[in-house]
């Protein structure tokens, strides 16, 4: 009787498994294991002929079947299948598809985002896929990005702890549980602003800018827990990071001790050849990028025999194939693919993907990322007894711009179910029918086109209008205008959409604007004009019932902006932590602040603040400052609002942001009620980066301001001694 190998038996630690399983494996199978493609494209050959040990791409039968074909190889080595599961598993036709990434933060809800990461990875799981390349964790800083609407904003403190909350969501609390997943922090790091904000363009960031903004929310989620990183394709100072050694080895490995694995994007490898220029030879990439610690290539075919040729040539050590190997090894054993969990039980997916449970998630997360930007003369909540409603716009009832980017839309439609039906999303024309009070008209049209000035049914608009008691336009932008290879060099409305609301608005009847849209665009005239302005951003499959909820008072809006919206793109940059300096502090031909600042959201009732007390005025090291403040809801109804606290750091050895967020509160009042909310900031999140490289909490007086949003006049403001 052959006696059986180590690394199957589960009576063995992960440690010893990884250890003779390593051993076992020729050259050939280890670099195999380093390298993931596209699953689509003859997979049966990359597993028979280069031991791939990954892909991507594929999901249901198709990943038990090619397990199958792994398993018969000589050491029977499992796969480990990725997708891009961004904002729900939106590339399966029928999955429960949440807000996007920027609208989820407008929650400031972290337990929201476990949630969603919890509903995520059982919709993951029961398809076959181990792992999604998720949270974007860039800090937002040029609008022009195409990618904004995947990225949790503009404040790193906010970003970390929303991805480290959506990473606990996606691993649970065990990873060999099968309806887990691993979760990739992504794009590692300072991809959220390169030059002109073109996407994957040379990124100009010095390294104390990267430690004091850049790094932050990565090290929260490496903190967290998060198993793999993704380089980005970018070059930070002239070094793309798939060959950044101090990116990935210096700090991710070595400074912070992860233990999980650096998966590039998509051909980062060949990035570097095709496109930066700073290889010659696809060789010379490849050896690069695993001597700087990338473990895994995605979609880099060619990587297999030049990896094991680099090494035959005394080019690249061995040494370095084996640890990446066994950094992934390592997470396939604690999915228990080499137990347990290698098929997948397809047959459940069909009681889990988009159930009712998980629809009511979705429908939480709509309602508590949209924003009330404005709203004068308590147009909103919609009355009771309104009887026409004219809903005018080109996302009235536009379900790719509802749903945003990551959403896979060449299979819709069909009538077997097995592409995405039309039922199951809730497009905000849907949703106001649906919920309009008994004998309410719900009239609609288009009223002109998003790229297309010339497709414009403006005067038809117009007749609707006149003719109801509330105008509703939707407006914004699709995903023609976001994501990869969407990068923008202007931010106004686009098409004839800035005409049209001109028109309907003119008409006299009381006007809602709603935005759906990936980032914030540029609408002074919209905001000076309509009396009420809802940022419901790309919401998701139940963003149409969560709107029409809002429109009509069944909630109130608690959403806070995480991103903040300028006047005009030449007013960039507004984010709100900036650094002082400016001479001046104004443009002369506009104002110098942002037309919504961050932190800023409405609700139907008010609040107000009072009593700000810093219960700690003087810090020794390793004290956390406290602060009380009492709020109030001053309105008639029950609402939700975000406290927030931001610190400025008055003198300090370096230049530091003007103010930064540190710790917030979601507070539920009843109409008339008053509480007093403790923050809490623990005493090295007061540390900055200075000149040496050397994170250090400096001694001085200190600023602590905290209200309803980051703008001066929202904030009550105190101090303290940092001794």
């Amino acid at each position: 009787m052959t006696e059986q190998p180590i690394y199957q038996d589960a009576s063995y630690s992960i440690a010893e498994r990884v250890d003779d399983l390593i051993g076992r494996m020729t050259l050939e199978e280890k670099v195999g294991q380093m390298c993931q493609l596209d699953g689509r494209d003859n997979a049966e050959y990359w597993i028979n002929d280069h031991h791939v040990g990954s892909f991507l791409h594929v999901l249901g039968a198709i990943n038990n079947e090619l397990q199958a074909k792994a398993a018969q190889t000589r050491l029977g080595i499992p796969l480990i299948f990725g997708i891009d599961a961004i904002h729900g598993h939106a590339f399966w036709p029928t999955a429960t598809i949440f807000p996007t990434q920027l609208a989820l933060a407008c929650s400031w809800n972290p337990d929201l985002l476990v949630e969603v990461g919890r509903v995520t990875a059982k919709e993951v799981a029961v398809t076959g896929a181990h792992w999604t390349f998720s949270p974007v964790l860039g800090t937002m800083r040029d609008l022009r990005w195409g990618r904004v609407d995947e990225t949790f904003g503009e404040d790193p403190y906010l970003i970390g702890l929303l991805g480290a909350a959506l990473v606990r969501g996606y691993q649970g609390d065990d990873l060999s549980d099968p309806h887990t997943i691993l979760a990739c922090a992504k794009h590692y790091a300072g991809y959220s602003e390169t030059r002109g904000g073109r996407d994957s363009a040379e990124a100009d960031h010095s390294q104390r800018r990267m430690r004091s903004l850049f790094l932050k929310p990565f090290h929260d989620v490496a903190k967290a827990g998060c198993t793999t990183f993704m380089a980005g394709y970018h070059a930070i100072d002239g070094v793309p990071c798939s060959a950044n050694e101090w990116l990935l080895r210096d700090i991710l490995k070595d400074e912070w001790g992860f233990d999980g694995f650096v998966v590039s994007d998509w051909d980062n490898i060949g990035h570097m050849v095709k496109d930066q220029w700073v290889c010659a030879t696809l060789e010379e990439a490849v050896q690069r990028a695993v001597a700087a610690g990338n473990d895994m290539a995605m979609t880099t075919p060619d990587f297999c025999e030049l990896a094991v040729k680099l090494v035959q040539d005394g080019k690249l050590d061995e040494a370095l194939i084996d640890d990446s190997c066994r950094r992934i090894l390592r997470l396939k054993f604690v999915l228990g693919l080499f137990d347990a969990n290698r098929y997948t039980k397809l047959d459940s997916a069909e009681t889990i993907i988009g159930c009712a449970d998980h629809r009511a998630v979705a429908l939480e997360a709509a309602y508590q990322s949209i924003v009330l930007l404005k709203n004068d003369g308590g147009v909103l909540p919609l009355r009771a007894d309104t009887k026409r409603i004219a809903v005018i716009g080109p996302n009235a009832d536009d379900m790719v711009a509802q749903l945003g980017d990551w959403v896979s839309w060449e299979n819709r439609g069909s009538a077997d179910g097995s592409k995405r039906p039309r039922a199951i999303i809730s497009t905000v024309l849907d949703g106001i029918r649906a919920r309009a009070p008994e004998g309410c008209r719900v009239d609609t049209l288009r009223g002109c086109d998003i790229a297309d000035p010339g497709q414009e049914e403006i005067a038809e608009a117009v007749a609707l209008a006149q003719q109801a008691d509330i105008a509703i336009l939707v407006i914004g932008d699709d995903t023609t205008m976001n994501g990869e290879f969407r990068d923008r060099a202007n931010l106004d409305l686009s098409g004839a959409q800035q005409r049209l609301v001109e028109a309907v608005y003119a008409t006299g009847t009381p006007t809602v604007v709603v935005l759906i849209n990936g980032k914030p665009l540029t609408i002074p005239w919209i905001a000076e004009h309509v009396p009420a302005i809802v940022e419901a951003w790309n919401p998701g499959m139940e963003g149409g019932n969560a709107l029409a909820g809002l429109l009509f008072g069944d909630r109130a809006p608690e959403g806070k902006l995480t991103v903040s919206f300028p006047y005009h793109i030449s007013q960039q940059p507004v984010y709100y932590n900036q650094i002082p300096g400016w001479h001046g502090g104004k443009y002369v031909d506009m104002p110098p602040g942002p037309l919504f600042a961050f932190g800023h959201g409405l609700s139907y009732t008010t609040f107000a603040y009072r009593d700000l007390a810093v219960l700690t005025p003087s810090l020794a090291d390793g004290d956390n400052l406290r602060v009380q403040v009492t709020v109030s809801n001053t309105g008639s109804r029950t609402g939700t609002e975000i406290v927030q606290l931001y610190v400025n750091d008055r003198y300090s050895s370096v230049t530091t942001p003007n103010k930064e967020l540190k710790a917030f509160a979601r507070v539920e009042l009843a109409p008339g009620e008053a509480k007093t909310v403790t923050l809490e900031v623990p005493y090295d999140a007061l540390a900055l980066v200075n000149q040496r490289l050397e994170t250090v909490v400096e001694p001085g007086d200190f600023d602590v301001m905290v209200g309803s949003s980051s703008r001066d006049v929202d904030l009550l403001k105190s101090q303290f001694i940092v001794e």
